[in-house]
């Protein structure tokens, strides 16, 4: 019913009485979303997930559109995450990829300069999963002589 309708009817404008706020207070808890459905403890912190940022250097097949699918998929695997969709994108002339997987946990990107043998990835994870064990996966799968991680917990506080 329209809050207008409400008005005109004359229902529910009685005076606000501690009975009355304690129902809608009871409605409000009732309906609200669980905050702590997919969050997860990290180094003793309560959080939302887990945001890797990872840079790979002297890197190969970063061009190689099935290679860096199969990649993400392996990665998708072994940290136990549900995938939903992914979507690569090629680059004319340099042949770098960006790309997502996007998972029921949130996401995987990657952003390739094959010119440079640089990739910009970010693994973004909630709920029951292993994120870092990524990384391994990565070094081994682009051959990346160089690797750098760093973590950001996400939604600290929230739950």
């Amino acid at each position: 019913m329209a809050r207008s309708a409400l008005l005109r009817s004359g229902k529910g404008l009685g005076t606000p009485g501690t009975t009355r706020k304690k129902r809608q207070a009871d409605a409000a808890t009732a309906n609200a979303p669980a905050l702590d459905d997919h969050f997860v403890e990290r180094n003793g912190v309560r959080c939302a997930g887990a945001h890797l940022v990872i840079d790979l250097y002297q890197a190969e097949r970063l061009d190689d559109l099935g290679h860096i699918e199969a990649t993400l998929r392996a990665c998708v695997d072994a940290a136990g995450a549900t995938l939903l969709h992914i979507h690569l994108h090629r680059f004319e002339p340099s042949g770098g990829v960006s790309g997502v997987a996007v998972l029921a946990e949130s996401h995987i990107s990657i952003h390739s300069w094959p010119e440079h043998g640089y990739a910009a990835l970010d693994i973004f994870m909630c709920g029951n999963t292993n994120p870092d064990v990524c990384v391994p996966l990565l070094r081994e799968a682009f051959s990346a002589r160089k690797i750098s991680v760093s973590e950001h917990l996400r939604g600290c506080g929230l739950g």
